[in-house]
């Protein structure tokens, strides 16, 4: 009684504090964007005025009229502040490109960007529901009995968003017709776009929640009910509801955040959305558009915030509250047996590819050898400049995988630790998620100029939310789990409770989840290089080598198959090696602590 009187006592200063961490955060970002111009150190009336005619050369009498109209020399304090008094009156001002009224294109975008994410969703929730479906019926029926391998789960969560959108927009849209391959026109518009962001958003969230099933089927309420004669539906939809609980919060960063992430599928499908338009404005200087979508996904990422923590809340319903959540242990189930030949299988494939490479030059032009199919000379075929692929996936493999390692350990580890800050780190996360990662790299590049690590500082900026999100509802579950309660009854100390209890519930389900956007880091990294922020041609690199072949895919599909497939590969190993190393073993529930 006295646990859960502190904790009621307590929920007050805790909203405060999550809401302080908001406002914080959501200040320190507007402000950090308001510094852009003068961060990157390039003259923003020089990017205004070739942002508005294309002239390369302007004179000096020029840009003295554009920093005149601008107030340019005033600094950005002045800016934000004037932008910030307009805004309070429902002015955010105008485009200093256009000249048009910015908060009439922001809202239209941001309503194009909503609505694309609203399909989105629904795809990721029938794909999530697929990719779970097995382990629920055999689960309802008591007959787990080995652990998934989650291959199909990678493997859909590791295709390109923007090569899957390229692929849907020439089959369905432009050989078949059934759906509109540009524009937005109307409800058929969304259904490719949608797809393509929702495949492997709904891959990456059904495989979180495969994984968790098993743990929820393993309860005591679970073997009781089945005893008792309980219809399977039932039991399922009990299960789900408890595993779902855990995996919710990635909606955030994963389906939410699309709205202004989704730039690459916007511009192949050429959507009017809100990530084009932040964009857009960031590299033109355009900064009050730039700081109007910047405020609109800050707050779209807090309401989103609210109504999942609102979602959550409901699901575990007053157990949370009174500390009685049981704990969740997964089951002893055996490895699939051909699991190990085929880890061994396509771990061999993908070595053979690299060493392949390896002996080849990366760098060389043969301007007669353009697009070639592959043959015996170059076999994975050669790409538009001629260049032999083979050569390329080998050499960018060590730079690719190693980049995108370290940048997931840094990522998992921030988020772990601002993860167990649950009331600060609340509203920061929420801030952050919808944070384009493209945004981010512009301000850190301001800083440290393109480079590969400097992109890779700026993927780090945005790339830590899922996990402090997925650490935040974990650690909130098991400390309100009632052998948790019993340990700190009987004098466990915070190392004991930190040791025994709050890290092994959070580190399995946080390395699952880093493995499986492992893939997704390597293709965010490539966009950056792509747009100057980061790699730097000719170096090959696996993302680059997509992002450069992307519009070869309809003429010459091999030139994105192989890249893609090596990042299928990586991902399926990555995964299947965690299974394989945890199947058969069981977490031990620990005991009530020293007395």
């Amino acid at each position: 009684m006295r646990i859960t009187s502190s904790a009621g006592a307590q929920a007050h200063p805790t909203r405060w504090r999550a809401g302080t961490g908001r406002v914080v955060a959501g200040a320190a970002l507007l402000a950090a964007v308001a510094f852009l111009p003068w961060l990157s150190g390039i003259d923003p009336a020089l990017t205004v005025l070739r942002a508005r005619s294309a002239d390369q050369d302007p004179t000096p009498a020029q840009l003295t009229a554009v920093r005149e109209q601008l107030d340019l020399d005033e600094g950005p304090f002045a800016h934000l502040s004037g932008w910030l008094a307009g805004l309070a009156g429902g002015d955010a001002g105008t485009s200093w490109v256009s000249g048009e009224p910015v908060l009439p294109q922001v809202m239209t975008a941001l309503a194009v960007s909503v609505t694309l994410m609203l399909g989105a969703l629904a795809v990721t929730t029938a794909v999530a529901a697929l990719v779970c479906a097995r382990t629920l019926r055999l689960g309802s029926r008591r007959g787990l009995r080995q652990r998934r391998a989650g291959t199909a789960a990678a493997v859909l969560a590791a295709l390109p968003k923007f090569l899957l959108a390229s692929l849907l927009a020439t089959v369905f849209g432009v050989w078949l017709g059934w759906f509109p391959s540009q524009g937005w026109a109307g409800p058929q518009s969304m259904v490719l776009p949608a797809l393509a962001l929702g495949v492997p958003s709904g891959a990456m969230i059904g495989g979180l929640l495969d994984q968790s099933l098993p743990a929820a089927f393993n309860e005591p309420w679970a073997r009781t009910w089945r005893a008792h004669g309980y219809a399977g539906g039932r039991i399922a939809r009990t299960a789900l509801r408890s595993a779902l609980a855990g995996v919710l919060p990635q909606l955030l960063p994963t389906v939410v955040a699309l709205v202004g992430g989704a730039v690459a599928v916007e511009k192949i499908f050429n959507i009017p959305g809100l990530g084009r338009l932040a964009l857009d404005a960031a590299i033109a200087q355009d900064m009050p558009p730039l700081q109007t979508a910047t405020l609109a996904l800050v707050l779209l990422g807090v309401c989103a915030g609210f109504l999942i923590q609102a979602a959550r809340h409901t699901l575990l319903g007053p157990a949370l509250r009174d500390g009685a959540l049981p704990a969740l242990h997964p089951p002893r189930l055996t490895r699939p047996r051909s699991l190990p030949w085929v880890i061994g299988l396509c771990a061999t494939a993908l070595l053979t590819l690299v060493v392949a490479g390896l002996l080849r030059d990366p760098l060389y032009v043969e301007t007669t050898a353009r697009l070639l199919p592959p043959s015996f000379a170059h076999p994975l075929g050669t790409d538009s400049l001629g260049r032999d692929l083979l050569a390329r996936l080998g050499h960018g493999a060590l730079r690719t995988v190693g980049v995108a390692l370290a940048v997931t350990v840094v990522s998992a580890l921030a988020g772990l630790v601002i993860g167990t800050t649950a009331q600060l780190g609340a509203g920061l996360t929420e801030v952050v998620s919808t944070l384009p990662a493209v945004l981010a790299a512009l301000l850190t590049t301001a800083v440290t100029g393109p480079s590969v690590w400097g992109a890779a500082c700026a993927v780090c900026v945005v790339a830590w939310t899922p996990y402090a999100a997925q650490t935040a509802a974990l650690l909130e579950q098991e400390r309100a789990s009632g052998h948790l309660l019993a340990s700190i009854s009987f004098g466990a100390g915070p190392a004991y409770l930190l040791r025994h209890h709050l890290l092994p519930a959070v580190l399995p389900a946080l390395v699952r989840n880093a493995l499986l956007r492992l893939p997704t880091t390597v293709l965010v990294l490539a966009s950056l290089g792509f747009l100057g922020l980061g790699e730097q041609p000719p170096t090959p690199e696996w993302g680059r080598l997509l992002s450069e072949n992307q519009p070869y895919a309809e003429l010459a599909p091999w030139t994105a198959l192989a890249p893609a497939a090596a990042l299928v590969l990586l991902s399926f190993l990555a995964v299947s090696t965690t299974t394989w190393g945890r199947a058969g073993t069981r977490r031990r529930a620990p005991g009530p602590g020293p007395t």
